[in-house]
């Protein structure tokens, strides 16, 4: 029986999952988890990659020692944020997307090339932690002298794994920097922003052999997570997805991307999936739930707070798409001070923070799919919801009063999944 290893990586966590087909399903096991989150370096939000690369390693020996042999393996992780190299030395600090530096030079990128053209070329909704501005906020910097390359983490990871340098094509399309028509880096992007070509290779797509580690072929897969994860949804047929993590991922697949002026007021993205397009709007998720539990009531079970919530008779929602949600001091002040703006009272207990966040979440869910389906002209019945928010049954039902689609919850490792399926679809077809 061959064994595959999905090694998926969050912002808060990371799993190392072996996955095997037994009886025409895919059965997994989690063998190693570790924590994760950004450190603070002279003012700055990074990441630790010294430490991440560690705990993969680990996670792989762990893996290792219990099934000692294992077919292939792969890294998924969150987008845009990256490794600049000089030759075979990495450039640190790895700047988390979190971190400010970027806000001092959103503006002078669009001097250069407005966001309207930047969005009918690229289609990718505007973030201010979008990897064309961390680039250019290095550029500025002076970090781009005698760069020769960059990697994005999971790609930067399998490249410590095995020596094999590439740029896989979902994670690549959400940097502002691929073209939607092409699938290829966009070289009127780079010119007008004097961005270095040489840094800008060929893309690969999931399922290409990188190389061996420990005896281990180690796989790209789609390597930004949510692309994984949407290959790991069991859709039947047509349906939304929403990808309920840190952040909330609500989108379709479509053929193609969707580019018009009215998707970029409405602030769709345009990702690239396993041959699709995945159409999706961003929002908080459960960043803001997390939050504010851990600066109100750390003790609580998620299972009390969605009962308090329930119970809680307040009437106040916020702008889950607001990026005063982004990196605020405190949550509970970021919501108290944007439901006070709102016009609504102030919260009172943990049940009426719990509550605004849970309805505001559903709140965003339904005003997006009313938005995508206005903007492709399409119809669906059914919305699959995968990632820690399936669990919340408080928000589940929120969810199917607000969006009035069905809803599918599937509280499994839909990213994971996604990781193992490309594996196993590779293994099969070589």
């Amino acid at each position: 029986m061959k064994r595959y290893l999905a090694i998926d990586i969050g912002a808060s966590s990371g799993r190392h999952i072996v996955g095997w087909q037994e009886n025409g399903t895919v059965e997994t096991e989690e063998v190693y988890r570790f924590q994760n989150g950004v450190s603070e370096e002279n003012g700055h939000l990074i990441w630790d990659m010294e430490r991440l690369e560690e705990e993969v390693r680990a996670g792989i020996d762990a893996a290792l020692a219990k099934y000692p042999e294992i077919e292939s393996l792969s890294i998924d992780t969150w987008a845009v944020d990256y490794v600049l190299l000089k030759g075979e030395e990495p450039v640190f600090p790895c700047y988390a997307y979190r971190d400010s530096r970027t806000e001092a030079v959103i503006g002078k990128v669009h001097e250069r090339i407005s966001f309207e053209e930047l969005y009918a070329r690229t289609g990718i909704q505007f973030q201010p932690f979008n990897t064309i501005y961390q680039l250019y906020a290095d550029q500025e910097a002076g970090r781009l002298e005698r760069v020769t390359g960059y990697l994005m983490i999971p790609e930067y990871l399998m490249w410590r794994l095995c020596g094999k340098k590439a740029h896989e094509f979902t994670n690549a399309s959400t940097t502002g920097l691929v073209n939607a028509a092409t699938g290829k880096f966009d070289e009127v992007i780079l010119e007008k922003l004097g961005l270095p070509p040489a840094l800008f290779g060929e893309l690969s797509q999931p399922g290409k052999l990188l190389g061996e580690y420990q005896g281990i072929k180690v796989v790209l897969c789609p390597t930004h997570d949510t692309a994984s994860a949407v290959e790991g949804i069991p859709m039947e047929g047509e349906g939304l997805f929403l990808s309920s993590g840190t952040w909330s991922l609500l989108g379709a697949k479509l053929p193609g991307a969707v580019t018009t002026p009215e998707s970029l007021i409405a602030n769709f993205s345009n990702e690239g999936g396993v041959g699709y397009v995945r159409y999706l709007k961003n929002s908080m998720g459960m960043w803001m739930v997390n939050n504010l539990r851990n600066e109100l009531c750390p003790e609580r079970p998620f299972s009390q707070l969605e009962q308090e919530a329930q119970e809680s008779g307040y009437p106040g929602i916020v702008d889950v798409t607001d990026q005063v949600f982004l990196a605020p001091k405190t949550m509970s002040g970021a919501v108290k001070s944007a439901l006070l703006e709102g016009g609504f009272p102030a919260p009172e207990t943990a049940g009426d923070y719990f509550r605004c966040a849970y309805r505001s979440l559903a709140a965003g869910y339904g005003k997006a799919v009313k938005e995508l389906e206005k903007l492709t002209g399409r119809r669906y019945e059914t919305l699959y919801i995968v990632g820690g928010g399936a669990k919340n049954q408080f928000l589940n039902r929120l969810t199917e009063r607000e969006t009035g689609k069905k809803v599918v919850a599937l509280p499994i490792e839909a990213t994971a999944l996604g990781n193992l399926k490309t594996q196993m679809e590779r293994n099969s077809e070589a």
